[in-house]
């Protein structure tokens, strides 16, 4: 074994031992989940060998193939286990097992990397269709993030045991509808990375710009969806959408520094000071990007990534290329058509032509019960009657933004700006 201080055999320095831990977990996950069949129990033996870790590598040092010793002790914690119950139940546990029981007895050697595709795998078991949502976002940031159960429920403001009940309940779930961690035809995996794509983007939208709480943003949510897709991204190098969502991901945040004034106010993108944006998060977003775009599987995510892309170009919000921008609107309304792609066009059409242009492209929106629920409807169809001067109608607009947002930050900003109109 070799010393945590030391370089490893890859020549890097070895990583902290949280950060390593937390990386290596998916894999040994991934490894227990093929073999045994039973999420509930794989994690907590990934959990008591991740545990035993902490304890053991900083005394003896860092093994050769941490993952490999990682799935060899959670193996060794799960047949403790299976052991351990009746002779009834250990041959009903057998019998849902993927492999033979007696292949748990056979642990990997250290150099036995855990297969690529279980990771994929693990991956799509979390966004199983069966569940909903909210559960997909829960279990994937508790299984695949190894977020604590406190963690994840601070990052959405709900309580503990809110969240708890629903990691739970996902969980039992799956046993119900009896879902498999196996191989998946290509259609149906096809069908469940797009769904583990929108769970990754509802986790860093969530933390952009946070529903609900005093803060603008929750940097760890931005911060673990940016790590997840990454790792996605790794796992499935020719997935265009994947490149693109991660793309979107860095430019997005890399805007944060300058969204919040020193006193926490929101700063609007117009009137942020753009020598803060993170250079560094801009430049990879947009070679990956160059490196995507050629190859023609342009998806929504992509054109989203553009976009963001053309307003990163521009030194000063005066400099936007509007007419890029609404030529790439309305591919993404040709591609994936949506009220929200109709609002961001109108918001583009009103800087290129003028705000009486955009205006009446709102009116269909606010026929939509679903969009009269959402503040940024208000909160655009006010900025755009702000600058033909109907002052009146601007407040109330601002106004009903500020009533529907649950963002405090956000709800501060459209008061103020319906308080300045007369």
């Amino acid at each position: 074994m070799a010393p945590t201080s030391e370089p490893g055999r890859g020549g890097g320095a070895v990583v902290a031992l949280g950060e390593l831990l937390r990386d290596a977990a998916p894999d040994v996950l991934a490894v227990l989940v093929r073999r045994a069949g039973d999420l509930d129990a794989a994690e907590d033996a990934v959990q008591e060998a991740m545990l035993a870790a902490t304890t053991q590598w900083p005394r003896d040092g860092l093994p050769d193939n941490p993952t490999g010793w990682l799935v060899r002790v959670a193996e060794r914690r799960l047949v403790d286990r299976y052991r351990s119950e009746t002779a009834r139940q250990r041959r009903e546990r057998t019998a849902a097992l993927h492999e033979p029981a007696d292949r748990l007895h056979a642990p990997p050697a250290d150099d036995d990397p855990p297969p690529v595709d279980d990771q994929v795998l693990l991956f799509a078991l979390c966004c199983h269709p069966a569940l909903s949502r909210a559960s997909q976002v829960a279990l994937t940031l508790r299984v695949i993030g190894g977020l604590t159960t406190q963690q994840i429920a601070h990052g959405f403001l709900v309580p503990e045991s809110t969240m708890a009940q629903r990691i739970s309940r996902a969980k039992a779930r799956l046993k119900e509808t009896g879902a498999r961690f196996g191989p998946l035809a290509a259609d149906e995996l096809a069908e469940r990375m797009a769904a583990v794509l929108q769970v990754l983007y509802l986790v860093f939208t969530e933390g952009h710009t946070s529903t609900t709480g005093p803060a603008l943003y929750d940097g760890s949510l931005t911060a673990e969806a940016i790590r997840l897709t990454r790792r996605l991204g790794v796992l499935l190098p020719a997935d265009d959408e994947c490149a693109g969502l991660l793309a979107l991901m860095l430019l997005t945040d890399a805007r944060r520094a300058a969204r919040t004034a020193s006193d926490g106010a929101l700063v609007p993108l117009a009137d942020q000071d753009r020598t803060r944006w993170d250079r560094a998060a801009v430049a990879e977003a947009v070679a990956i990007l160059e490196r995507v775009l050629p190859r023609g599987h342009v998806g929504p995510y992509q054109l989203q990534a553009a976009i963001a892309a053309v307003h990163a170009e521009a030194d000063r919000w005066e400099d936007t290329d509007w007419p890029q921008i609404s030529a790439l609107y309305r591919m993404l309304d040709r591609l994936a058509p949506g009220p929200a792609v109709t609002l961001n066009l109108a918001v583009s059409v009103a800087m290129e032509h003028g705000p009486a242009a955009a205006l009446p492209m709102l009116d269909p929106l606010l026929d939509d019960p679903a969009m009269r629920r959402r503040h940024r409807l208000h909160a655009v169809r006010g900025h755009l009657l702000e600058r033909l001067g109907r002052s009146s109608e601007a407040r109330d607009a601002y106004a009903t933004a500020a009533r529907l947002t649950s963002s405090i930050t956000e709800q501060r900003y459209l008061d103020t700006k319906a308080r300045g109109l007369r």
